[in-house]
Order: structure tokens, then sequence, then C-alpha cells
């Protein structure tokens, strides 16, 4: 088989695959879910294996040790965090209200610091500011509704999961001597080599990423908890469960605190610039500690192609499209990468001779 048809082969299969998604988009989510939940777990199960435990007693031991965790959290935080999710969203209007109020107050010293166009580009500013957070507030349980989290949806989810999970985790090594049987013969080697580094990939979104983002939401929420701002909890908590999205996590809760922080505190100052301290500092420590030591260089993916795909995924298939964004771009990064190999090595790039049009290049 030629080079051409191959490429039109699995272009071909992609172009399935994205149709097969978009039309069942709307049931995907609990397979979705249970899917990376036994991709996650697979590790742990291998290594109960390797301790004289047979793969279904592995799987059932390793998935009810994590439902447990997940009930008892459950149990344990759920009912405050509602209550502090469902206060933020009540008291929203009135901050922006207060905030407003604040800027009318001081806008003769905004205008003798700023002058009175940058003044007037500020309030206009906070004004657009507060309609569009009003904005989605009020269309925040339409949306709920769009991505299936009413009780009935819910329930599905909560079931449907960990059976996915479960049945996925028991005939994980069976599935993979089932693809590996599929290969073709001839390119079975470069194949297998292109899977391993989907997989290094794939790892660093789920497990790395997920790892910070997980210590990202405990981070914030503490923090803003200790230094005694108003529902700090449910504002740490989005704020980390959004740094998925590369900027949105940490520009979303710096905003929403520092304004909440402005209305509760001033003119205590020291109290604001303090909130300020939290999300600047963690950004450091985030950037230049946990993300190199839990990611690394497995992703490799330009933040700008990552917020496009997280925009052009979530347009075309929802929640589950935002979910899915990020392990497939990292999938076509390592495809990229791959063909841009590929390519270099080609006569295509090197010309017929191979050699003169690349030493002429880098002298």
């Amino acid at each position: 088989m030629t080079l051409r048809n191959q490429v039109l082969i699995w272009v071909a299969f992609l172009v399935v695959l994205v149709v097969l998604l978009w039309l069942f988009r709307g049931i995907l989510l609990p397979f979705v879910v249970g899917a990376a939940l036994a991709y996650l777990l697979n590790p742990l199960v291998n290594q109960l294996q390797t301790w004289r435990f047979s793969r279904g007693w592995a799987t059932a031991v390793v998935l009810l040790s994590v439902i447990t965790i997940v009930v008892s959290l459950f149990f344990m935080f759920v009912p405050l965090i509602g209550q502090q999710i469902i206060g933020l969203i009540q008291r929203m209007p009135g901050y922006v209200s207060d905030l407003q109020g604040l800027a009318i107050r001081w806008s003769p010293e905004i205008n003798e610091w700023l002058g009175p166009e940058r003044a007037a580009q500020l309030e206009a500013t906070i004004s657009d500011m507060a309609s569009q957070a009003l904005g989605f507030i009020a269309t925040l349980p339409a949306e709920l509704v769009n991505i299936g989290l009413t009780g009935a949806g819910v329930i599905g989810f909560t079931l449907l999961t960990p059976v996915v999970a479960f049945y996925l985790l028991l005939d994980w090594e069976g599935m993979v001597r089932g693809m590996q049987g599929l290969l073709p013969r001839d390119s079975r080697t470069e194949i297998n080599q292109i899977l391993n580094d989907i997989d290094k990939s794939m790892a660093g979104v789920i497990r790395g990423q997920g790892g910070v983002l997980l210590i990202d939401a405990a981070f914030y929420a503490t923090a803003l908890s200790l230094v005694g701002l108003n529902f700090g909890l449910a504002v740490g908590l989005i704020a980390g469960l959004l740094s998925f999205i590369p900027f949105v996590g940490f520009v979303f809760g710096f905003v929403l605190s520092v304004g909440i922080a402005i209305v509760q505190f001033w003119p205590n100052y020291w109290m604001v610039v303090g909130v300020c301290a939290i999300f600047l500092g963690w950004q450091f420590v985030e950037g230049n500690i946990l993300y190199p030591k839990l990611v690394g260089g497995s992703i490799n993916i330009n933040p700008v192609w990552l917020m496009f795909a997280l925009l052009a995924f979530g347009a075309l298939f929802g929640f589950v499209g935002l979910l899915l964004a990020v392990p497939l771009a990292a999938i076509v990064g390592v495809l990229v990468r791959y063909g841009v190999a590929k390519y270099k090595a080609s006569t295509l790039y090197l010309g017929q001779n191979g050699g003169p049009g690349d030493a002429s290049s880098q002298s």
C-alpha cells in the first residue's frame, strides 16, 4: 500500500470518528469519563496483579476504593460547597452593584489620576464585565440542563460511569492485544512507537495535568478561606477546576476574588493585596515547580492551539467536547510531530540527492 493510500485511510478514519462523536454527543459523557477513569486507574490494577491478585479482583478492589473515597468526600464537602456556590450566585448582583457604587464614589480621584478619557473607559469596562457576569449567572441553569446536569442525568451518570470503568479495566489487556493484532505487520514497530508517544502525552494530560488541577483547586480554596474571603471555598475550587483551560482559571479566580475582596475589606487594602498575592504567587509556583514536575514536556502543546481546540470541540460537542479537547489535542500534536519528521526525511524536503540542500542550509 502506498503512503498516499495510507494517509487517505487514516484521514477517512478520523472523519468517521468525528462524525460518530457528533452524532452520539448527547450520551457520551459517562463513557468518556469512564474511559478516562479506566486509563487513570489501569497502572494501579497492574500493580495489584504483580502482587498475585487476579485481574477481576484487582479491578474490583481499585474501583471500590476510589468510589469509597469519592463518596466520602462528597458527603463531607459537597453540602458546604453547594451552599457556598448558591450563596455566591445569589450575592453576585449585590457585589456588582457595590463595585459600581465604589467606582462612582471614587470617580473624582480616578478622573484626577487617569484623566477623564481613561476613567470613562475604565467605567465602561467595569460595566461590561458586570453585565457579562450577570448574563452568565442568568443562563447558568439552562446551560446545566443542556449538558445533562439534571436530576435524572446526574443519577444516570453516577450509575453508568463506574460500570463503564469496571468493564474497560477488566478487559484492558485484551483490548490492547486486540488492537495490536489489527496493526499492519510491516508498519507495526513504527505505529507502536507513535502509540507509545501518544500514551506518554495522554498520561501527561490525564495524570499530570489532572494532578495540577486538583492541587490548584485545593490551594486556592484553602488559601482564600484562610484569609477570610467570602465564598473563598467556592471561588477557589472553581478557579482551580477551570485551570485546565490556559489562563481562564487564573483570570476568573483573580478577577472574582479581587472584586469580592474590594467590597468586603476596603479600605483595608492590605487584604486586597493579600488576595492578589495568593494568585500571583501560586502562578509562579505552578509554572516553575508543579507543571514541570508533574507534566513536564509530555504534552508539548502550544497554549494558543489548546485554546482553539477547547473552543472548537466545545462548539461541536458541548461539554463532552471540552472533556475531549485536551486529550485529542495531545494526540493530534503527536501525529503532527510524526508527520513533520517524516516530511523532513522525505525527498520532497531533502531533494532527489538528499544532501546538498541540507548542507547549504546549515552553512
